[in-house]
């Protein structure tokens, strides 16, 4: 790997990483408060099922965009580490019970899982499509 593949590289990292936390940001990073039924008194949140969905659908559009433009050892990586440390920070500095920690690895391995299935089917679509 020389030195203009290894710039691209870093660069396209750090683009995908930061296109991750926008993610993260526009669709769960706004809402932190939870909703109590008055009439059962169960209580809800922070995320709307309607943001949830929204956010992975957008994750996995990056996700396949990212997995036909780069290598999936990459993509999955990045996606998941960026993800996980927007989610983690948000819920770490927000919950006093330390319920985050679960939560994140849930996150953490929702998203490797997710992000690794995706990019590698966008790159195994992009290597049939060019033979």
């Amino acid at each position: 790997m020389n030195d203009t593949t290894r710039s691209r590289t870093l660069l396209s990292a750090l683009a995908l990483a930061a296109v991750t936390v926008a993610t993260w940001a526009a669709w769960l990073g706004w809402n932190t408060g939870y909703r109590t039924d008055p009439v059962t008194g169960s209580t809800t949140g922070p995320y709307s099922v309607w943001q949830v969905a929204g956010c992975v659908l957008t994750l996995v559009l990056v996700a396949a965009v990212a997995g036909r433009r780069l290598r999936p050892w990459l993509v999955a990586p990045v996606m998941t580490v960026a993800f996980t440390a927007a989610w983690s920070g948000h819920a770490a500095a927000n919950d006093a019970s330390g319920l985050w920690a679960v939560g994140a690895l849930l996150v953490l391995v929702g998203t490797a899982s997710g992000t690794t299935a995706v990019s590698l089917a966008a790159d195994l679509l992009r290597r049939r499509r060019a033979a």
